[in-house]
């Protein structure tokens, strides 16, 4: 790898210039691994279970999907997210933290050909979690008790977190040092986040006690019956809560109410049958638990911005010619 200069700003003291420049340094060698691992535009696996890049050349389109819980770093560009009505930005000095299943809109608005878009997801194991919880500072070990908050965050990126991605990348280079080596970065990451100042936010899911580790559970129950009508006291029942309860912390946890998740869940899947699975919009509609058409053509036209035909004609008309190419 060739070696890395990094400008040193002339205004800081010479403590401060270390650090920064270590810290520069780190964001440098960030932007060189995933460049090199990901040459082309597209996401990419790796021999890491969980762990994904991806590469843009230039600003996508909004994109709806159900994110699921995990770190997202950015090493060049920049990217925002949609929770309900809030936003979330986040570049290559802020990471992305996603600590329940949440159905967002994301877009990459900061790319170029010159400087791609270069990122980093690593899905959380909540049985690691689980474990390293239990050695964290007193802060995340209490969050159980402490009120919901947004199940989904950005937080600052220091070399106490890069150090770790870092090492987990170049493992990508030793395939023979990676199923000893790959699982201690992995720890190190999770528990540099449980342990920092936004930690107590992830350790609030885990477990079995305490309201956002029930929402995670009610989000669950709702899941896996998302094509059946709603009954907000069945789905209290089963989580130990009471209803009002439950729609509160639900709320807080997801910026949505039950019923409004369980809305884009729906337009959701029956826009990946539509796409994947070949299916009309009637179909799709009556898969995923709705009586009317008509209601849901309504409903899929507000999320999207068109009606189901016209999304996918105009989706797919973007696929043929991104896949053109460049002349």
């Amino acid at each position: 790898m060739p070696q890395i200069h990094t400008p040193l700003p002339s205004d800081l003291s010479e403590a401060q210039g270390d650090a920064q420049v270590q810290l520069l340094l780190r964001r440098a060698e960030l932007v060189q691994r995933i460049a090199a691992l990901a040459p082309n535009e597209g996401l990419y696996e790796t021999a890491v279970p969980g762990l994904h890049l991806a590469r843009l050349n230039a600003p996508n389109q909004p994109h709806h999907g159900m994110h699921m819980p995990a770190i997202c770093f950015i090493a060049q560009g920049a990217k925002r997210l949609h929770l309900a009505d809030e936003l979330y930005d986040y570049d290559d000095t802020h990471h992305l933290v996603v600590a329940q299943d949440l159905p967002v809109m994301g877009q990459v608005w900061q790319a170029s050909r010159e400087q791609p878009y270069l990122s980093v997801r690593l899905d959380f194991d909540p049985a690691v979690l689980a474990e390293l919880v239990r050695h964290a500072p007193p802060e995340p070990a209490a969050a159980a008790h402490s009120a919901s908050v947004r199940g989904l965050f950005v937080g600052r990126t220091g070399i106490e977190l890069l150090d770790p991605l870092l090492r987990l990348l170049r493992l990508l280079e030793t395939p023979q040092h990676l199923q000893a080596l790959a699982p201690l970065a992995l720890q190190e990451i999770s528990y540099r986040l449980l342990s920092g100042p936004d930690g107590w936010r992830l350790a609030q899911t885990l477990g079995n006690s305490g309201c956002a580790a029930r929402i995670a559970q009610a989000i669950q129950w709702l899941r896996r019956r998302v094509a059946e009508p709603l009954s907000i006291a069945e789905m209290a029942d089963a989580v130990h809560m009471s209803p009002s309860s439950l729609h509160h912390h639900f709320k807080a946890v997801t910026a949505m109410s039950p019923l409004q998740y369980q809305k884009r869940l729906r337009l959701q899947e029956a826009r990946g049958l539509m796409l994947s699975g070949g299916l009309d919009a009637a179909s799709a509609a009556h898969r995923v638990g709705y009586q009317s058409p008509s209601q849901f053509s309504r409903e899929y036209a507000r999320m999207y911005g068109a009606p189901p035909a016209r999304d996918l004609r105009e989706f797919r008309e973007q696929q043929a010619l991104a896949a053109k190419p460049a002349s």
